[in-house]
């Protein structure tokens, strides 16, 4: 299975996990393909900082396949607000692909300290990228920070679906006027509004646009929230669950991805944002074949949709059939659980 959103750590984040160790887990529970994200320490914007990451993933690949779990590494390039910087990485996807997946863009902040904030420097990506003729994947992080709620004392409040919402809006207009010629994915989609702010993109059919969904936003909501079950962007109503769930069946969500972001148990007590993975992937695909999901339509969202967007010519495993003892080491395999 393809799993195309997680964050390895690694580096200066060893203490939470390391690229060996995530890979690992992961083809346990039955993935074989990794898309890196690039907010690590130090972050993956630049060249020399690309090929330094490249070198350790594809080293605990080869690790792991003497072990006899056949992985394949991926990472994406993150973009800041500078032109110069975009047009270096464009140039490491160029020269890097497949290997270098993509680009990333947070449109707020979140771990990594990463966020372009202001709208005329989300455009600037936009434009910049047209000009370099960029025709891979940029996916964003959409959330709108002027939206944000700081008054409010629980995480899912101070981050409203309108701040998803409006961001995803601003990420389609912008890459619509400044004829970006690449696709537009949009992260971890958690809201009716972005949802459909997505349906509405493909019918005018100006740009391609994808969206993936995350297994806590799939099967939880707000009223699961607590100091250790807390991501960016957060859980969200019921309604709201229920509209990425039923998107998941019509159509309008491209993929399944984890954004597997694990963290020590003292980091998660401080604050720190995001959730290990794999075990909610597991318990995902066993609640979609419950409710009668069509087996082709599982490895569209778990194998085949992400790598034909990518333009990665690779075959995922196929989707397994989920034991206990499949979720109970993914679980194991960190100090806390969402799920539990």
């Amino acid at each position: 299975m393809t799993d195309a959103h997680v964050h390895f750590r690694d580096w200066n984040q060893s203490s939470k996990e390391t690229i060996l160790h995530g890979m690992l887990v992961g083809a346990k529970a039955g993935f074989d393909i990794f898309f890196d994200m690039p907010n690590c320490n130090p972050p993956l914007t630049d060249r020399a900082t690309i090929e330094r990451r490249l070198e350790k993933g594809l080293e605990a690949e080869r690790i792991l396949k003497d072990k006899g779990f056949p992985v394949h590494y991926h990472i994406y390039c993150g973009t800041t607000a500078d032109r110069n910087q975009i047009t270096e990485v464009v140039k490491a996807y160029n020269d890097l692909f497949p290997r270098v997946c993509g680009l990333k863009m947070f449109a707020s902040q979140s771990t990594g300290n990463m966020g372009i904030v202001e709208e005329d420097n989300q455009r600037t990506v936009y434009r910049t990228l047209a000009a370099e003729s960029y025709t891979g994947i940029i996916a964003v992080h959409c959330e709108k920070e002027s939206l944000f709620s700081l008054q409010e004392t629980a995480h899912s409040r101070k981050r409203p679906a309108e701040s998803e919402e409006q961001s995803v809006r601003d990420q389609i207009r912008f890459a619509e006027e400044e004829n970006f010629k690449g696709i537009l994915h949009i992260a971890h989609i958690s809201t009716e509004g972005a949802l459909n702010a997505v349906r509405e993109a493909r019918r005018r059919n100006i740009i391609r646009i994808t969206c993936g969904a995350t297994p806590h936003h799939i099967l939880l909501n707000d009223t699961k929230e607590t100091e250790i079950v807390k991501m960016n962007p957060p859980l969200r109503n019921e309604e709201n669950r229920l509209a990425v769930w039923n998107a998941l069946f019509d159509g309008t969500i491209d993929w399944i991805e984890s954004d597997h972001a694990p963290h020590t148990l003292e980091d998660k007590k401080k604050g720190a944002s995001g959730l290990p993975g794999f075990e909610g992937m597991l318990l995902t695909i066993r609640k979609l074949r419950q409710a009668g999901m069509a087996e082709a339509r599982l490895e569209e969202l778990l194998c085949t949709n992400a790598l034909k967007a990518f333009g990665i010519n690779e075959k995922a495993k196929p989707v397994p059939e989920i034991t206990d003892q499949m979720i109970e080491e993914a679980e194991k395999a960190y100090p806390f659980s969402a799920w539990s």
